[in-house]
């Protein structure tokens, strides 16, 4: 798997994106399933992009690596 920094971020009650930080592809995915993440298109700038993608497209990506 390829190690990038991504910008994890999830999302209010309002629908407002709230970032959590920046993390590595790993730390990413191994947070809590139950917790509706979305993390920064890893091809792109963390915390730069508005390019985001929800847990299984990144997991998809990261796979195709």
């Amino acid at each position: 798997m390829k190690h990038v920094i991504v910008e994890v971020s999830v999302t209010s009650a309002e629908g407002e994106r709230i970032p959590v930080g920046l993390m590595n592809t790993e730390q990413a995915l191994s947070l809590p399933h139950d917790m509706n993440i979305e993390v920064s298109h890893p091809d792109h700038d963390a915390g730069d992009t508005e390019i985001f993608m929800d847990r299984a497209t990144f997991q998809d990506h990261l796979a195709t690596l």
